[in-house]
């Protein structure tokens, strides 16, 4: 049986809902979904201190872009010991797992040498063709095909149950700088019955200001940070809110405010997405639950 190291929280995932969780013999220090592989050796690290404010993680991880140091390193004594016969990484986002060109120049000091599967999904189609990738290199290939038909039904029962007048909405991945969330979230938009004005499908995230965010005029503002869960996003938001910045108060005061889970729904591309959509679309319908927080009008 094949030992799997996954450095990336969306193919740790991937492979506990594919049924080969116990295969997984070292994942990522950012890694904690399903709770059951919590227990399980971290072969990551990172300097950046995630308890920061968002203003502050961003000034670091630039400092060390700028200075050419890893955000994410691998512990090489750690993974040698584990001996993976298969690495899972990720080329999206060098600030969400180990630099692809690092990673395989440690995998070659290693004998015998792992297999790299980087997943590379920037849509929901790009997340299926990862899962059916995932399940190749297992061979679990019917047990991938059945877990993605099992995704897209999903997702057809919320297209069917969508809002009569698709809402405006814009989602919100960081605060301090603000980014508007890109890649597969517009999909999820789309699909929950609204119409995301601030983003397009596969397209990067990308920095705005709160002016232009107020411009847009939406009809429901989600904050689905990156690496956030609902209350780290609620005291992100607040402590900004009540801060000096005359123009996200404005902004914040256009539209209704969701705060979503999104380190767990929205930033990683792996099976939870569904559950995503499900709340994005539970927002438009005023409905509150787990990992959805409404704010409402201030």
């Amino acid at each position: 049986m094949p030992r799997i190291v996954s450095l990336v929280p969306a193919g740790t995932e991937i492979v506990a809902a594919l049924g080969a969780e116990h295969l997984l013999v070292g994942i990522s220090h950012e890694c904690d979904f399903p709770p059951t592989i919590r227990h399980l050796p971290r072969v990551t690290t990172t300097p950046v201190d995630s308890s920061r404010p968002s203003g502050d993680i961003d000034g670091v991880v630039r400092g060390l872009r700028d200075a050419g140091r890893p955000v994410i390193a691998v512990n090489p004594e750690r993974l040698r010991t584990l001996q993976p016969d298969l690495i899972l990484t990720q080329d999206l986002c060098d600030v969400c797992a180990v630099v692809e060109g690092d990673l395989r120049a440690l995998a070659e000091v290693l004998k015998p040498g792992p297999k790299l599967l980087s997943l590379r999904a920037r849509t929901l189609e790009g997340i299926f063709r990862d899962i059916q990738e995932v399940g190749a290199a297992l061979e679990r290939s019917d047990d991938a095909d059945e877990l993605i038909a099992g995704l897209r039904a999903r997702l057809g029962r919320l297209r069917s149950s969508r809002p009569p007048r698709p809402p405006r909405v814009v989602c919100l991945e960081w605060l301090e700088p603000l980014f508007f969330a890109g890649h597969w979230v517009p999909e999820l938009v789309e699909i929950a019955g609204g119409s995301d004005v601030g983003a397009t499908a596969g397209s990067e995230s990308v920095r705005r200001s709160w002016s232009e965010l107020r411009a847009l005029a939406p009809d429901l503002l989600l904050v689905a940070l990156c690496g956030f869960g609902v209350e780290r996003a609620l005291a992100e938001w607040e402590r900004l809110l009540h801060g000096p910045g005359e123009e996200m108060d404005a902004a914040a005061r256009s539209a209704p405010v969701w705060v979503l889970d999104g380190n767990a729904y929205t930033s990683r591309p792996g099976p939870r997405v569904a559950d995503g959509a499900a709340r994005i679309q539970a927002a438009m319908l005023g409905r509150e639950l787990p990992g959805l927080l409404r704010l409402g009008r201030r």
